[in-house]
């Protein structure tokens, strides 16, 4: 798969999993994210499209990397 494909494809599973937060914004937690089964079958790599995703401004989170666990309760926020 593409990048731009696998970024379209997470726009689409944080629609899904989120929620709108106080500005009005879409955002999902890590964790929701990680654990969905759905976004498990989809996406091999979920952190490296994060990370892509934030570069291309698509997403903000806090932090560079993702770690299971560790960052479960930060959130992912569609741009």
């Amino acid at each position: 798969m593409n990048v731009t494909h696998e970024i379209q494809l997470l726009v689409q599973e944080i629609n899904r999993l989120g929620s709108k937060n106080a500005d009005g914004q879409t955002s999902v937690k890590f964790g929701v994210l990680f654990n969905d089964d759905q976004c498990a079958n989809i996406f091999e790599a979920l952190v490296g499209t994060l990370k892509a995703a934030k570069k291309k401004k698509v997403v903000n989170f806090q932090g560079e990397l993702l770690l299971q666990g560790v960052h479960d309760n930060v959130d992912i926020v569609l741009l």
